[in-house]
Order: C-alpha cells, then sequence, then structure tokens
C-alpha cells in the first residue's frame, strides 16, 4: 500500500451469463485489466465492437511499476479520451543527463522542436492510467468489465473459443469469437497452453525505492554510472507525481532479494545519495531482475491473441515495456474490428503478428544493448563502457554511444506488407514513409471534421484518411473516393475550398514535416501510420492501397 494514492474498490456484479445455457456469446473477451486490456477495450467499442473484460482483482495495480509514458503512447491514449488526464496528473519532461562517477558526462533533449501537442515524457505511476482507463469505459456501454473474474482455462472449440471462470457466485462459461490475453508478463494463459517465450533472462538484480521528500532537483532523467554513493554500480532517478521520486538501484547477481525488501536495509543507500539534510519516506520498495524475451507467435490457434506483456517482456530501461505493449494494442485493434465486421479477410490478423514482432524484436535488441552497457559482464566490456564514458564529456562522436536506455520510440513498419511502396519519380523523403506514424502539428479546423483540435493527430486515426495538399485538388478522383466507406478525405488549406474537412496549416509545420508539395496525399491508416503517398492522387492508386491495407491481397 503507498501512502499518497488510495485504491479504488470495484464491486463484483453477478453476470446473466453465469446461468446462460448454452453458454453466452460475445464477439471479443479480453483477459486481463491492465492498460493493456482496458485500452483494447475502449478502442474496440470506439470502433463499434463490444467486449468483456474479465479481471481476477478488485482494483487497479498495486505500487508504481510501469511509470514513464512517451509521447506515442499519449497520442494512442488521446484516442480513447485519456491523454489529457495522463497530462495534467503527470509530470512533464524531455531532457536526460547521463554522470560519471560525480561528473554529468552528458545530456540529451527527446523533444527539442516545438509545435507538438503531447510531450516528450511524463511520469505518472500505472495505477493512474488504469483508474483514467476504467472511468471512460464508463462511458461506453459496449464493454462488459467483471471484476473478480478469474479465467481458468481457454480453449479453441471448432470456430469459437470457449472460456471458463470463476467468481464468487460460481464458476461459468462463455464462448466468444476472439480472445485477447492481456494477463501480464507471467501470463498464466500462456502457461497453461504450454506456449513458451524465447529470449534471454538477466540475472543482475535492481532495487525500485519510491520515497516521498521536498527537492529541488528539476524535472529531469537523471542517470550515475559508478557512483561514489553507490560504488560499481548504476543508479536512476525520476521525479513523479504526489511529491515521489523513483530511484533506482543496481545491487547485482548476488543479491538477497528478500533483505533489501526491508526499508532499513534500504535507508542507508537512500542517505548515502541525497545526504544528511534532506529528509524522506518510504512510498513503495520492490526488488527485481528481468527478461528480454518474447513469443514466437502472439495468435494462437487463429483466435487466441496475445498482447502486452504476455507476448513480450523487455528489461525497464528505455521505458519500452508498457509503451510498446500500447503500440501492439493499436495495430490489433483496428485490423481485429474490421475482420469482425468482414471489412477485411481473417488474413489481416496475422500482419498483427509480423508487424509487432518486428516492433518486439526492436524493443528487445535496444533493451538487451542498454542492459549489457549499463551491467557489463567482465573486464573488458566494463573498460570499453568506462572509456565511452569519459570521452563523451569532452568529444561528440563518444555520446551517441552512451546507453542508460534507449527511450521508447514509436516503431515504423517499413517491410510490412500492408504498405505500398512509393514510387521512385516521386522523390520523397525517408522521414514519413510507408510504415511509419505520423507526425503531429499545429492546425486551424476551417471545416467541420473528426475533431475540432487545433492539432492535426486528433483529425486521424480510427478510419483510412486521405490527407491531401489543397493547392491542387483532382475533384473528380476526390468526388469518387469521397464514396468510399471507412475512408475520410483531409484537404490542407489556405481556405474552404472543398466539400471535404479543411484544415489550416497554421504554422507551416505539416507541409515541413510531410515534404508537402501541391497536389501530395497521404494515405494513413486507422492506427496513425502511413500505408502510402503519392505526389499527385489517383483515385485508382488510392483504392488499391486500402485494398492492399486491408490485406485483401494476400487472399
Amino acid at each position: 500500500m503507498v501512502s499518497t494514492y488510495v485504491n479504488p474498490v470495484y464491486d463484483f456484479q453477478p453476470s446473466p451469463d453465469q446461468t446462460a445455457n448454452p453458454p453466452a456469446h460475445h464477439p471479443v473477451i479480453i483477459v486481463g485489466g491492465g492498460p493493456t486490456g482496458l485500452y483494447c477495450a475502449l478502442d474496440l467499442a470506439k470502433q463499434g465492437i463490444p467486449s468483456v473484460v474479465l479481471d481476477e482483482d478488485n482494483t487497479v495495480s498495486y505500487g508504481s511499476r510501469a511509470l514513464c509514458f512517451s509521447k506515442r503512447s499519449l497520442e494512442i491514449l488521446d484516442r480513447v479520451g485519456c491523454g489529457q488526464a495522463m497530462v495534467n496528473k503527470g509530470v512533464t519532461w524531455q531532457l536526460g543527463k547521463v554522470f560519471f562517477h560525480e561528473r554529468q558526462v552528458y545530456e540529451f533533449n527527446l523533444l527539442p522542436e516545438e509545435g507538438h501537442q503531447r510531450p516528450a515524457f511524463i511520469n505518472i505511476q500505472q495505477y493512474y492510467p488504469e483508474e483514467f482507463l476504467v472511468n471512460r469505459i464508463r462511458d461506453f456501454p459496449e464493454i462488459d468489465l467483471r471484476w473478480q473474474s478469474k479465467v481458468t482455462q481457454v480453449k479453441k472449440t471448432g470456430d469459437l473459443v470457449e472460456v471458463s471462470l470463476t467468481t464468487p457466485a460460481g464458476d461459468y462459461r462463455m464462448t466468444c469469437d476472439y480472445v485477447l490475453v492481456a494477463d501480464g508478463a507471467n501470463s498464466p494463459i500462456r502457461e497453461s497452453l504450454g506456449l513458451q517465450s524465447s529470449g534471454q533472462i538477466f540475472n543482475d538484480t535492481f532495487l525500485i525505492a519510491d520515497i516521498l521528500m521536498k527537492a529541488d532537483f528539476p524535472t529531469e532523467r537523471w542517470f550515475w554510472f559508478d557512483p561514489p554513493f553507490h560504488p560499481g554500480q548504476s543508479v536512476l532517478l525520476h521525479k513523479q507525481p504526489d511529491g515521489c521520486w523513483r530511484i533506482d538501484f543496481q545491487l547485482g547477481p548476488g543479491a538477497d532479494r528478500q533483505a533489501w525488501r526491508d526499508p532499513e536495509k534500504v535507508r542507508p543507500l537512500v542517505k548515502a545519495m541525497l545526504g544528511d539534510d534532506i529528509e524522506f519516506e518510504f512510498e513503495w520498495l520492490s526488488v527485481y531482475s528481468f527478461r528480454c524475451r518474447r513469443m514466437d507467435s502472439f495468435i494462437h490457434e487463429d483466435r487466441i491473441l496475445f498482447v502486452g506483456d504476455s507476448a513480450h517482456q523487455v528489461s525497464p530501461f528505455g521505458a519500452r515495456g508498457a509503451n510498446g505493449a500500447l503500440q501492439s494494442a493499436e495495430n490489433l485493434i483496428w485490423k481485429l474490428a474490421r475482420v469482425l465486421k468482414q471489412q477485411a479477410p481473417a488474413a489481416l490478423l496475422q500482419t498483427y503478428d509480423q508487424e509487432r514482432s518486428h516492433g518486439a524484436d526492436e524493443n528487445i535488441l535496444n533493451s538487451t544493448r542498454a542492459t549489457d552497457f549499463i551491467t557489463p559482464k567482465n573486464r573488458v566490456t566494463r573498460l570499453f563502457r568506462d572509456t565511452v564514458l569519459e570521452l563523451a564529456e569532452q568529444y561528440p562522436f563518444a555520446r551517441p554511444l552512451v546507453n542508460s536506455g534507449r527511450l521508447s520510440v514509436p516503431c515504423t513498419y517499413k517491410r510490412s506488407v500492408l504498405n505500398t511502396p512509393d514510387s521512385v519519380n516521386d522523390n520523397f523523403p525517408p522521414a514519413l514513409c510507408p510504415g511509419a506514424s505520423c507526425k503531429d502539428a499545429p492546425i486551424k479546423v476551417l471545416q467541420a471534421g473528426h475533431s475540432a483540435e487545433p492539432w492535426l493527430l486528433p483529425q486521424l486515426g480510427d478510419r483510412f484518411v486521405l490527407l491531401v495538399d489543397g493547392r491542387h485538388l483532382p475533384r473528380e478522383d476526390l468526388d469518387q473516393l469521397a464514396q468510399v466507406a471507412d475512408l475520410e478525405i483531409v484537404v490542407l488549406a489556405e481556405y474552404v475550398s472543398s466539400d471535404y474537412c479543411t484544415l489550416k496549416d497554421s504554422a507551416g509545420l505539416v507541409a515541413e514535416r510531410y515534404d508537402l508539395q501541391p497536389g501530395t496525399a497521404y494515405l494513413i491508416r486507422p492506427d496513425q501510420h502511413v500505408v502510402a503517398r503519392w505526389r499527385q492522387v489517383n483515385a485508382h492508386k488510392v483504392l488499391a492501397a486500402m485494398q492492399r491495407a486491408l490485406a485483401k491481397e494476400l487472399v
């Protein structure tokens, strides 16, 4: 328990499904009421798909757990109405500093440019996002969130999945078209199905000490290698809401995990770091080791879909766990919604496995490299690390080699089969290539569209969007495309000049970031990733790109 947060208690409510005979059927059942499962339910509901969410507890998570939420995660959460609550409560930061011994040797800015609605990162304890998501779910009658409902078995039966569960009111079964498994890194369902994860298990032990203190440290990420107050190890400091600070101490591979859960053993370590003048209280302690691994496939028997930590796990350095999980969830849901609506073949779901396996591999690679740099395994690797840190203080060439955790960034699906490659004659720059996530920029809404927000990203997402530079509009092609279901045309122009949603590039940053020329167009997926771009709109090419993006060419 923590002193600055009171966990809400959600009552168990018996369901009519408990006495249904035959078992009740639902399109989607989600196992796990953490951030990933709750987000999945909200995204499905926004796209018209009802779901049942099952969680064995009756509250949100205990302890701060996931802490750093990235700009991309905030943009994803914006689409289900939770991003602003996160920013309002969270601690915003974008500057990181790296220390070697007692000296600062390097600093980095994660978002040096202006013109973005969301910050590079916020720090916020995991129980807050979970509570915001639960509160938002109450606005959606399509979501049936059931507490104290523990899933005991998941098995495929014909074209359906049967889910068995136990509750305070007794056991019962349901069926569904698809089950989403979001029950965490130690996934009981994954284990019960005999499915394995492969990767690396690290022996080093780390301690999280959340403390309450009054300190005038700036809101930055501070990382120490071999500091005088904790020789031979590493330390990370982050500010959290509620006057709380997180300190991560490396303890080494032989640490007694149980002993380090004792506040009185940890107290001298914190005092050595802060000095005798700063008073503090412990808020939460956790001792952990970590794994960088993933399942070979995130899809089992076509209809059991693993998402988030149940599918892939990384070390905490780089904040790639929760952020990667949300990227996986948004990738999956737009595809699942279209399969359930029969707007796309089931083959589209296989691209979730392909794209997010790439995303998981990218996160695991970065996480493993960071861990190897932070915890060198022998004298040679330690010498390399220490030499890099010494050089970084004076020489810019060494600074990119410093690795205290490569912070989470949006995944680019460059090799996705859903992309339509650029034409060589279109001469596009590499940025925002097919597969890349869209960049934000300030805009002004001139004619009603998807959102009145003065930012570009709220105009995108949840359906396909054709973003067109309005200085050259092929009216006949656009009029044809305007009749296409699940496609919205958004025109960038100085004045209202069409029957389509019209935006003004108020700061010129859309033109700059998207390399717009008269007539340039981008086809954007429902998860705000580019799938195609052209210098001139052609209805036939746009329709073909949509067919490809819905995996209809794979059938």
